[in-house]
């Protein structure tokens, strides 16, 4: 049993690897080479419109190279318009983002191998934080296991949404088995109600995730084409509620939408100072609530329960729009609520984020990454990148070894002096790297300390939506964290929590939508087991 679980976490580890790899030779600044040779800043020699003009055509040759690559990687998506709007908005991104460094592959993955290191280093070093003896409120803690017992209870609607694909991902041997019979078989005329799901392998499997019957089912899409998402509208008796389910990211189309991270305003009817979302998520959420009224989805599942609760969840991606359609819908639906399940953090502006705190719960668990992603943070992640290989003087190879090696197996995380190491300082006579040697000349990073994403309007500072519930490992789990022998406690957290990327092993393992029911299986477990148990809620962060 302990070489199974030493395999498993094993192979977990060479996903990770195997993603680094692929993501950092997709992601250097393809025109890098050609920028640097140009002049400092301001050059003398140009007026402002000349360099100007200079800047813009760059600026452009940039987008153009990165609009051909990702039209090449998503050949197969389509030419819409909506498509061509994610490839321009996606092109523009990468390019904005890339178009200060000067950046090879090879430093990307020192950076993440030194970064890693460098966290569990800090982490290992720091002081036990003190105990308090102050312990939350018995309302607060009431709620939380409340609304932990709900995550838990509507977490399989989430997953539902993703169709046969993560079932049989979560039962390898037996899922097919289980959903054969139901697939290819003919379509009674009165579920006619499924959307795009051909050989009814979708159906099958989430009657089996959810538990059931074909009567609950009000309606289900699996229609995907970009900024227009697949969804579910169940009838939860248990509940007494009508349970709306968006799937997260699973397409090429998804990744698209992702990745229009532009902000957008919202026209909301309510008195806010700033409604600003992202784009693509927003644009999802736009597509769903028109077919929810406009279609007459909602008006059906309550005309048959007129009594239940409008409840919207899901994960990753679908939890954004979750979110969003949860603030979209509160107008005619006040006691609306929504379970945002590992959302993206750049998803809302502060006044929206506050706002949805009345009717929206956020569950993150562990080191997951989308949570803490948003363009803000990308942008502070490329700096702690440049900052951590600019002062560290071990060469790239023996970087790379030691942590590839670090990765899988453990060891010391001190080898390697940097920047933040105390003590070590006397150590970095001879840096990898220079760090303006980095940063591609006549650049706006080059130039000062403000980046080209550090536009208020295009890219501004976004939130995660609702109140936040973390799910925080606690020890004795393995360096991996073996979800079978990892435990977990829940507590209320803050926003700002979640405003640095971590990284490590586990970093995209805790965003599993598998993992994270299993995580909830047991906190539920532990917590039912010592619900009589004092200071057992962690602390509390309204």
């Amino acid at each position: 049993m302990h070489r199974v679980g030493h395999r498993v976490c094993q192979h977990e580890s060479w996903i990770v690897i195997a993603a680094t790899m692929v993501t950092i030779i997709f992601v250097f600044d393809p025109l890098g080479g050609k920028m640097a040779p140009y002049p400092p800043c301001i050059p003398e020699h140009l007026d402002s419109n000349s360099s100007n003009r200079l800047l813009t055509g760059l600026k452009t040759a940039a987008k153009s190279v990165w609009e051909t690559r990702v039209q090449f990687c998503c050949c197969c998506v389509g030419q819409d318009d909506n498509t061509r709007v994610a490839f321009s908005s996606t092109a523009d991104l990468f390019s904005t983002y890339f178009s200060d460094t000067d950046l090879v592959p090879s430093d990307i993955a020192a950076g993440f191998t030194l970064l890693h290191q460098q966290q569990d280093n800090i982490s290992h070093s720091r002081e036990p934080p003190e105990v308090v003896t102050h312990t939350p409120g018995q309302p607060q803690e009431t709620e939380l296991d409340a609304e932990v017992e709900n995550c838990h209870h509507y977490m399989p609607f989430a997953a539902a949404a993703y169709g046969w694909p993560l079932y049989i991902y979560r039962n390898p041997f037996t899922g097919l088995c289980r959903i054969g019979g139901d697939c290819c078989r003919a379509r009674d005329i009165e579920y006619d109600a499924v959307e795009g799901d051909q050989h009814n392998c979708h159906f099958a499997s989430i009657l089996k995730t959810t538990g059931l019957q074909y009567r609950d089912f009000i309606h289900i899409s699996f229609h995907d084409k970009v900024y227009e998402l697949p969804f579910i509208v169940v009838l939860d008796h248990r509940k007494e509620s009508v349970v709306v389910a968006v799937r997260g990211t699973m397409s090429l189309q998804d990744v698209l939408t992702d990745l229009s991270a532009e902000s957008e305003t919202l026209e909301l009817g309510i008195e806010l100072q700033d409604c600003v979302a992202h784009k693509g998520i927003a644009q999802a959420a736009r597509y769903i609530h028109r077919r929810l009224v406009n279609d007459g989805i909602l008006s059906q599942a309550f005309s048959v329960a007129p009594e239940y609760q409008l409840v919207l969840v899901g994960h990753s991606l679908g939890a954004g729009a979750a979110a969003l359609l949860a603030i979209m819908l509160r107008g005619a639906y006040p006691q609306v609520r929504a379970y945002a399940f590992s959302p993206p953090r750049g998803l809302l502006s502060k006044s929206l984020y506050e706002y949805s705190k009345d009717f929206v719960v956020s569950l993150i668990l562990g080191m997951d990454v989308i949570p803490r992603l948003s363009v803000t943070n990308m942008e502070d992640l490329k700096r702690r990148i440049l900052r951590v290989i600019a002062n560290c003087n071990k060469p790239k190879y023996k970087i790379l070894l030691h942590g590839c090696w670090y990765g899988l197996f453990g060891g010391s995380p001190d080898n390697f002096p940097t920047e933040l190491d105390e003590g070590n300082q006397g150590a970095l006579t001879q840096p990898l790297l220079g760090e303006q040697t980095l940063l591609t000349r006549y650049s706006p990073g080059y130039c000062s300390s403000d980046s080209p994403l550090d536009s208020p309007t295009k890219y501004p500072t976004l939130y995660p939506p609702g109140r936040i519930i973390h799910l925080e490992e606690e020890g004795g789990s393995g360096r991996f964290g073996c979800c079978s022998a990892a435990q977990y406690r829940a507590r209320w957290a803050h926003e700002a929590e979640f405003s640095k990327i971590l990284i490590g092993p586990k970093m995209l393992i805790d965003h599993m939508p598998d993992v994270m029911i299993r995580a909830l299986d047991r906190v539920l477990a532990d917590r039912t087991a010592c619900v009589s148990c004092p200071g057992q809620g962690g602390s509390s962060v309204p």
